[in-house]
């Protein structure tokens, strides 16, 4: 009897603590939680179950432009825009990843636009970088300086191009480097040319310290006039070359922030490296089309360009900004003319901004730019724009 009972009373406790395990809490899984990245900055974050960090970013921007208001302008002219109405959205993505070599990188940028009502989609960078390699779709090893007006409603002549390329870039210590690469010619081409055979050969040396910084660099470019050109003439394809320099001095004396910057380049028969305005120039002279061009015949046309500006941080949160450039193409064999003829170029813009809450900015610019072909009977061609924008970057 005893013996029975006990046994019942094993039986009992044993389903007594089976039920209460049953009711016990099950210990969750571990969760992976997005950890922060500060070995480049802020707002990187770990991808989750990787090493590598990642930072996304926007911008939205919208604008007002008022177009050429001067005499024969935009105004004049019934089936011209009197106004451009810009709204842009940015998607900023940056992969970063140590490895041995140096970082791995992988950067892309895009933006969709919508001006007028009329839309559009537009890559603005995508490239990677492993340690001092670069290959993909970024700024030309070329450029220097881009402005520092907060819109730049005209153009202003400097190397400012984006383009495909492989380049490597050696950093020698105490701030100096130099690059060598290889670049789409496309992006650089004036005038009518055939198709691609040779990309753009571009070198660099830099140097970036606590005063400033310099650039030099330089250009070899295929000068390959289309089918219809090159036959014309019976002539043989030439290389082209252009040269760059510029300085930019901080002024910490004024305001953290504040520089002041002088650039100059020469180009013959790679004239897109003087600049986008004046070889955008295009007219009609006695009757025929006129525009700007990389070669007349067998002949290549040699130009230049100066720029400087400034930027001043008047105060925390309000910016002032001037840009100014000159520009000189000497032509050989003007259509129409059948002589030699020097086109000219000088344009100016400036800007102010503000910017009450960091990442927020709103600002307002004028810019004025003249053009002249020393052909008889071509009148100058002078614009006069104003801009206000305002944008929010995150």
């Amino acid at each position: 009897m005893k013996l029975k009972s006990l046994m019942l009373g094993a039986v009992a406790a044993a389903a007594a603590t089976s039920a209460q395990a049953a009711d016990l809490p099950v210990a969750p899984e571990p969760v992976d939680y997005v950890r922060v990245c500060d070995a480049y900055g802020s707002k990187f974050y770990y991808i989750p179950g990787t090493e590598t960090c990642l930072r996304v970013g926007g911008r939205v921007r919208t604008q007002v432009v008022v177009n050429n208001v001067l005499e024969d302008g935009n105004w004049g002219d019934r089936s011209k825009d009197g106004y451009s109405w810009l709204s842009r959205g940015y998607l900023y993505l940056d992969a970063r990843t140590a490895t041995e070599f140096g970082t791995l990188r992988a950067y892309a940028s895009m933006y969709m636009t919508n001006t007028n009502g009329d839309g559009s989609a537009t890559l603005d960078n995508a490239y990677i970088q492993w340690g001092g390699l670069t290959a993909g779709y970024a700024t030309s090893n070329f450029d220097i300086y881009t402005g520092q007006a907060f819109m730049g409603v005209v153009d202003r002549d400097w190397s400012d191009q984006t383009t495909n390329q492989i380049a490597y870039t050696a950093a020698f210590g105490n701030g100096f480097n130099a690059t060598i690469a290889l670049e789409d010619r496309s992006n650089r081409e004036v005038g009518s040319y055939g198709g691609t055979r040779a990309p753009d050969v571009v070198a660099a040396l830099g140097i970036s310290q606590g005063w400033g910084s310099a650039k030099l660099s330089g250009a070899l470019h295929q000068v390959y006039p289309d089918v219809a050109n090159n036959n014309a003439t019976g002539g043989e394809d030439n290389f082209g070359w252009a040269l760059g320099g510029g300085v930019v001095f901080n002024l910490p004396m004024i305001n953290s922030g504040s520089n002041i910057y002088f650039q100059g380049f020469y180009a013959d028969g790679a004239l897109a490296y003087i600049g986008n305005g004046i070889t955008g120039l295009s007219t009609t002279i006695n009757g025929s089309s006129f525009s700007v061009s990389d070669y007349s015949g067998d002949d290549t046309n040699s130009g230049y360009s100066l720029s400087a500006g400034a930027y001043i941080q008047a105060t925390s949160t309000i910016g002032l900004a001037l840009d100014g450039s000159y520009a000189q193409v000497d032509q050989n064999n003007i259509v129409g003319t059948s002589r030699d003829a020097t086109i000219t170029r000088y344009a100016i813009d400036g800007s102010v901004q503000w910017e009450p809450v960091s990442g927020f900015v709103m600002g307002a610019d004028v810019g004025y730019s003249n053009s002249d072909i020393d052909v008889s009977g071509v009148d100058d061609q002078d614009e006069l724009l104003f801009g206000v924008r305002m944008q929010r970057t995150f």
